[in-house]
């Protein structure tokens, strides 16, 4: 699957969209550990996660991931303002969802996502 496929899921919002859209996601990590990803996910990942805070795009620009799903957010006017600058001002794509981690990973592994455990 490309990145760029992610706006195409139903219930996802692009909040800053891929820089590089036709960027193959490598696999997919669900934490809302900062500390869990940092040692699990991987360039190119899809990180699902409900946390909004600009160290959300810290670690995902150092891990070079190919983006980050927001779930949980039925109020996208609730994400912090810096998240999303940041994750321009990083490259970073940023999308959200209201819809639960679950049913958004799910959604990935039927579209062909691998867990980075799987690939």
């Amino acid at each position: 699957m490309k990145i760029r496929e992610i706006t195409g899921l139903p219930d996802i919002t692009t909040l800053v969209p891929p820089q590089t859209p036709e960027q193959e996601i490598s696999g997919g990590y669900a934490s809302d550990l900062l500390s869990c990803v940092m040692a699990r996910a991987g360039a190119g990942n899809i990180w699902v996660t409900l946390q909004t805070h600009p160290n959300v795009v810290a670690v995902a620009s150092l891990l070079d991931l190919a983006g980050v799903i927001i779930t949980e957010c039925a109020d996208i006017a609730k994400i912090d303002a810096a998240t999303i600058e940041k994750a321009r001002t990083e490259n970073v794509a940023l999308f959200a969802t209201p819809l639960t981690t679950f049913t958004i990973v799910a959604r990935l592994a039927r579209a062909g996502v691998p867990g980075i455990d799987e690939g």
